[in-house]
């Protein structure tokens, strides 16, 4: 079963959008685009889709075939295409120890790998690391089919790059969680470098605090004082944050709004929800 959350205006006339930009983000829980005005400089439209059955990437493939065959303006012509590729098939490597022959090595570290695996790469601005990572590639095929050629990255690059670039401090250790649908990511930083990033599957309240708290303590961090920020599915009434909320003293949410116009009625929450895919544009 697939589930539209729709914010289009309803007398927007795409016709008149002249250089348009799309970004894409999707992962076996969903898909969601968005397209930029690069001469207005503001956003247009968001829609998001949420998938039901989940558990097998043929699944996703067709998801994204019927959201293609829902949505008429994705067949428009673009200036631009990016697309965000979302998994937890993926490694931060430092600049320094990096070798474009040795991809799959990085990988196999923390994920089963398979032969028949393409591997790639993203360089992180202003961090002197790069993250290796395996994109559905059937899906890019028939992105191709659609776009013709795009560019493509790691969800984890986008969140990590404007993480410590936009939001971490140089003095202070930095605790960001992003939350997800099934999963969710730890980012700490400290003096705006990358300290640690790591991804968990979870289904309960339970798993949930169990890694924060877990991460917690092998940091060596204190419950008291550390300020822990979030950002993606979680609000303030939800079990995930009373939890968390239960457990250490220093909760908040990424103060982020973002930095280009948007004609559409798109609230805080679900700015932050969606930090990646609003922090695509360049």
């Amino acid at each position: 079963m697939i589930t539209k959350r729709n914010n289009l205006r309803s007398n927007l006339d795409f016709k008149n959008i002249k250089r348009k930009f799309l970004s894409i983000q999707f992962s076996l829980d969903g898909f969601s685009f968005c397209i930029f005005d690069l001469e207005l400089q503001e956003f247009v439209l968001f829609n998001e889709y949420t998938f039901d059955d989940n558990e097998k990437s043929n699944n996703l493939l067709n998801n994204i075939k019927q959201v293609f065959i829902n949505e008429a303006i994705l067949k428009a012509t673009f200036e631009k295409v990016l697309v965000v590729h979302v998994n937890n098939l993926s490694a931060f490597v430092p600049y320094p120890l990096f070798d474009e022959d040795y991809l799959e090595n990085y990988i196999q570290f923390n994920n089963k790998t398979y032969k028949s695996d393409f591997f790639e790469y993203d360089f992180i601005l202003n961090q002197d690391m790069v993250s290796v990572f395996v994109p559905y590639v059937h899906v890019n095929n028939f992105l191709i089919d659609q776009f013709g050629s795009f560019e493509y990255k790691h969800y984890s690059s986008v969140l990590v790059e404007n993480l410590l670039n936009n939001h971490s401090s140089k003095s202070a250790i930095n605790f960001f969680i992003h939350v997800g649908q099934s999963h969710f990511e730890i980012i700490v930083a400290k003096h705006k470098k990358l300290l640690l990033y790591n991804t968990f599957l979870y289904k309960t309240t339970e798993d949930f605090i169990y890694y924060v708290l877990f991460t917690i303590e092998q940091l060596d961090l204190d419950v008291e004082k550390v300020e822990v920020q979030l950002l993606g599915q979680i609000e303030n009434f939800d079990e995930f944050y009373k939890i968390l909320y239960k457990y250490i003293r220093h909760v908040s949410f990424l103060d982020y709004q973002s930095n280009y116009n948007s004609i559409l009625s798109i609230d805080k929450y679900i700015q932050t929800k969606n930090f990646i895919i609003f922090n695509t544009i360049d």
